[in-house]
C-alpha cells in the first residue's frame, strides 16, 4: 500500500533537496491540455529584428529589460544582447534550468510547483517577476521581466505535451502569462518558436504603456511557427 506523503512535507523536501539535477521534475499523469493560446498574428520579423525594436522603446522610456529562461536555454538573452547598445537597457537575466532553481533564485512559490509543476501560467509570471528583483542595481528593480518556460524535449513534463510553452512579462504595474502554446514539435523548433513569441509579446506590452494585473488564460487554438 502506498502512503501519501502531506503537501507540506513534499514542499520541505523540495525546499531543502540540494539535488539540483537539470531534467528534475514532478512527474504527473498524462492529459490533454484544455487550453491553447493563439500564437501572434506577428511572424514576419526576425527575433532580432523584434529585440532591436524592444531595445529602442526601452531606451527612449529610460526603461531596463531582464530574463528568466528555462527551456530556451539563454537563446532569448541571446537575442536581446544581439543588438548594438542593448547593454543601455538590458541588464541580464539568468537560466534556472533545474526545477529548485526557480525557487531558489527568482522566488517562485514551491506549493506552485508542487501542485501544478513548472510548465504552468503562474510558474512563468513569478520567474518574470523574479528576473526584475535578482537584476535590481542600486536597490533599483529591473523595470521590465520576461520568462519562459515549457517542453522543448520528446518526452512529456509535469503533464506537459512536447511544445507546450508559457511565457511570462511583469513590471511595476503587475505580471501577466501567455499561454499553454503548444508549438510544432522538435527540440529546436520548440526553442526558435518560444523565444520569438516571447519578443513579440514583450513589444506589445510595452506598446500599451505597461504591465497587466490581469490574471487568467485564455481559450486558444494549436499553433506552429514559422522562424
Amino acid at each position: 500500500m502506498k502512503t501519501q506523503l502531506p503537501k507540506s512535507s513534499i514542499i520541505q523536501f523540495y525546499q531543502d533537496t540540494q539535488a539540483l539535477l537539470p531534467n528534475q521534475y514532478i512527474e504527473m499523469p498524462h492529459s490533454k491540455p484544455k487550453y491553447i493560446h493563439p500564437l501572434s498574428s506577428d511572424t514576419s520579423q526576425t527575433p532580432e529584428a523584434i529585440a532591436e525594436d524592444i531595445k529602442n522603446i526601452l531606451e527612449s522610456r529610460h526603461e531596463t529589460l531582464a530574463a528568466a529562461e528555462s527551456l530556451t536555454g539563454g537563446s532569448l538573452m541571446a537575442a536581446i544582447s544581439s543588438v548594438d547598445g542593448s547593454s543601455a537597457v538590458f541588464r541580464g537575466g539568468m537560466v534556472t534550468y533545474a526545477t529548485p532553481l526557480k525557487h531558489k533564485l527568482l522566488g517562485v512559490d514551491p506549493e506552485i510547483i508542487v501542485d501544478h509543476g513548472v510548465i504552468y501560467g503562474e510558474v512563468a509570471r513569478e520567474m518574470a517577476e523574479g528576473a526584475r528583483r535578482a537584476t535590481k542595481v542600486n536597490d533599483v528593480e529591473t523595470t521590465w521581466g520576461i520568462a519562459t518556460t515549457g517542453v522543448a524535449g520528446k518526452g512529456w513534463q509535469d503533464d506537459k505535451k512536447p511544445g507546450t510553452v508559457y511565457i511570462g512579462v511583469a513590471s511595476e504595474d503587475g505580471a501577466e502569462s501567455f499561454g499553454p502554446f503548444l508549438f510544432e514539435p522538435g527540440r529546436e523548433k520548440v526553442r526558435k518558436a518560444a523565444v520569438k513569441e516571447a519578443l513579440v509579446r514583450l513589444r506589445e506590452k510595452l506598446n500599451q504603456g505597461g504591465g497587466s494585473k490581469v490574471e487568467g488564460e485564455c481559450l486558444l487554438v494549436v499553433c506552429s511557427s514559422e522562424i
